[in-house]
């Protein structure tokens, strides 16, 4: 395969028909060749191959054909060739996603994630974004969104793509058999889709359940805990986190402790505020549990409490982005530190946590070794998402890890996201972790598609 960047241009000719210059028919190995196999996305037409007097790399496509492989625009594209007298253009890269928007923001509170992104990628390769009924399966095209150079949104119909980034935002949709049908279509066709779906916390715990690899850094967690495994796990570790397996946000999580000079204790959050309670026996602390969410406790999991390091008599943990990069290999395009608000259960900045760098939060815990602390961390965080990702029947290239750091500096990880949120890049020393990140995202697309050298 030979790969290289062109420009890609228009003309006026009906026919189909491709200029290349000089150097890119020497570049491609297509000196001589009549005709060749035009492609984008999973479009393929026949087009007349002519030679054009022009320095540099560029590649002139007729009217006729640019309409028969709907090219999206003219500018700087990759371009590779096969000896098959195949030459493929592109790569045409779509972001699924959804959301009620207007025709200034389609994807709601999400357009301006996927903005930039399409920005970033503006020229090294056609991306767009699409929502599930963008999807013409019968003439296998998408009705795309694509970010105009001068501003605002244009559609376009372009072929299907060549790979698929997931940002589906509901967990309940990602459910249906409709989202799951559009998912098992693009496999079939040997369309990369990455991130799969979101993850379940409980399903995180079961893949890596008999990794040892990734098991050392996993507190005892249980699915679904009967009464008398809650009551075992709270006597064995003294405190235990009890939390929804398809959560976020720290909805619905309780801090349960046992002194056995005290009683039990569970400390939650409720209307925006931090509540503590105190029961005097265990059966107590049960039935308040099962009056506030009765049968949805069996979607509940139970995990072992770590003694995390503290700022303030405050507990820290971190969320480590990791992303796939152009080689393929996992690794951290950005950490936050999150320290929790005065009594509250996790870390979120809704309930009060407040966001740092890890320097900041692990210099204040760790002194003249946070820097060792933190390289120890990172690596984990790699070894973390790589036993996911051999353990997990699908695509992967973005992970988020709710990471703790205990106070000899051990790592724990508490969770694992399939389709992380970007709350930490909104601090003002992130803010270009924020564009690495999605620089990668663009990076592993590349790769996926096969315009990335593997072996660069």
């Amino acid at each position: 395969m030979s790969l290289t960047f062109c420009n890609v241009r228009f003309s006026q000719q009906a026919d189909r028909v491709v200029y290349v210059s000089g150097a890119l028919l020497k570049q491609l190995k297509l000196t001589g060749k009549k005709r060749v196999q035009l492609k984008l996305g999973n479009e393929v037409a026949t087009a007349a191959v002519r030679p054009l007097r022009r320095e540099g790399k560029h590649l002139y496509l007729s009217a006729g054909l640019r309409n028969a492989m709907r090219v999206p625009k003219s500018g700087p594209v990759f371009v590779h060739s096969t000896d098959n007298d195949e030459v493929q253009i592109g790569p045409l890269i779509g972001v699924l996603t959804d959301g009620a928007g207007s025709a200034a923001s389609p994807f709601g509170s999400r357009t301006g994630f996927v903005r930039e992104l399409l920005r970033i990628a503006e020229n090294k390769a056609y991306f767009f974004a699409f929502t599930p009924r963008d999807i013409n399966w019968q003439t296998e095209r998408v009705n795309g969104y694509f970010w105009s150079s001068g501003g605002g949104w244009t559609r376009r119909t372009v072929p299907l793509p060549d790979v698929v980034y997931n940002r589906l935002p509901s967990r309940k949709a990602e459910t249906s058999t409709y989202i799951a049908g559009i998912r098992e279509r693009f496999v079939r066709k040997k369309i990369p889709f990455f991130n799969w779906s979101f993850f379940n916390k409980s399903d995180v715990y079961k893949l890596l359940d008999a990794d040892p690899e990734a098991n050392r850094h996993l507190p005892e967690s249980v699915a679904n805990p009967s009464p008398d495994k809650i009551k075992e796990l709270l006597e064995k570790h003294q405190f235990v986190y009890y939390k929804p397996t398809a959560g976020s946000l720290g909805s619905g999580i309780y801090r349960l402790t046992y002194s056995p000079k005290r009683g039990y204790f569970a400390r939650y959050r409720r209307g925006g505020s931090n509540v503590l309670l105190r029961f005097s026996n265990f059966s107590s602390l049960m039935r308040m549990l099962n009056g506030r969410h009765g049968s949805a406790l069996s979607r509940y999991v139970i995990q072992q409490g770590v003694r995390l390091v503290e700022i303030d008599g405050c507990p820290i943990d971190f969320r480590f982005h990791m992303h796939k990069n152009g080689k393929n290999e996992w690794i951290a395009a950005g950490i936050g530190a999150k320290k929790a608000g005065r009594g509250s259960v996790t870390t979120h900045i809704k309930n009060g946590g407040s966001l740092m760098t890890p320097e900041q939060a692990l210099g204040r815990a760790f002194g003249d070794k946070a820097d060792e602390v933190l390289e120890q961390a990172k690596k984990a965080a790699v070894r973390l998402s790589e036993a996911i990702e051999r353990n997990y029947p699908h695509t992967l290239g973005e992970l988020g890890l709710d990471i703790g750091i205990d106070k000899d500096g051990e790592v724990w990880m508490f969770e694992a996201n399939a389709k992380p949120g970007r709350s930490i890049f909104k601090h003002p020393a992130l803010k270009a972790q924020g564009r690495a990140s999605m620089e990668y995202i663009l990076e592993h697309c590349l790769y996926l598609s096969r315009f990335r050298r593997r072996d660069a």
